[in-house]
């Protein structure tokens, strides 16, 4: 448990806060907190922030349903910055992206993460909200159930196929597909793969 007596906020009362997703390791966010936002987010267990464009504490994803709920909590080596681990549902961003660190400033190749899969199933959600002339992910939902399981069987086997002929590009290729209609099956049960990688964080221990 964190002395909040040993933070020491700015002059203005606040304290910065990274903001980092407990199951994949990515920095999310930097905001900041005064003592009652961070006093709430210990009584709450969900992470709270002090705006200072709006001048008011408000809950991470009160509106977008994004929340943060709060694993651990550490004060760095001056005990003038947080580190919050979270649980993140959705996404950190209001721009829609995992992560609010999207654009690079240094090296033009971007780093691939996780993050595209999290775009994926935000592409596949919205299709499924709103029907795009020609889509094939609106085909499978219009479809049905029964269409996505079909091609999900379909695509398992040609990993199958692709790892027994031994050809890399073929497994990575057929691997993606299935990947793919997988995705599509949990959108279609209103899921996602944060789901997936909770259940799979809770087998590692």
């Amino acid at each position: 448990m964190i002395d909040i007596s040993a933070l020491k906020f700015d002059q203005n009362g606040l304290v910065p806060v990274i903001v980092q997703d407990s199951l994949t390791g990515e920095v999310l966010m930097l905001a900041y907190m005064n003592r009652e936002a961070l006093e709430l987010t210990i009584q709450t267990g969900y992470m709270h922030y002090f705006s200072r464009s709006r001048n008011k504490i408000w809950k991470k994803g009160e509106t977008s349903g994004n929340v943060q709920k709060l694993e651990s909590l550490f004060l760095d080596c001056d005990g003038d910055t947080l580190l919050a681990i979270v649980e993140q549902t959705g996404v950190a961003c209001h721009t829609g992206n995992k992560t609010c660190f999207f654009s690079a400033l240094e090296g033009d190749k971007k780093k691939i993460t996780t993050d595209i899969i999290f775009e994926l199933m935000k592409t596949i959600n919205e299709r499924k909200q709103n029907k795009v002339e020609g889509s094939y992910t609106c085909y499978l939902f219009e479809k049905g159930l029964d269409k996505i399981l079909k091609k999900i069987g379909e695509e398992a086997t040609e990993v199958v196929i692709g790892a027994k002929n031994g050809q890399k590009e073929e497994i990575i290729y057929e691997i993606s597909d299935l990947m793919y209609h997988l995705s599509v099956l949990l959108a279609y049960f209103n899921l996602d793969w944060t789901d997936i990688l909770k259940s799979l964080e809770e087998r590692r221990k």
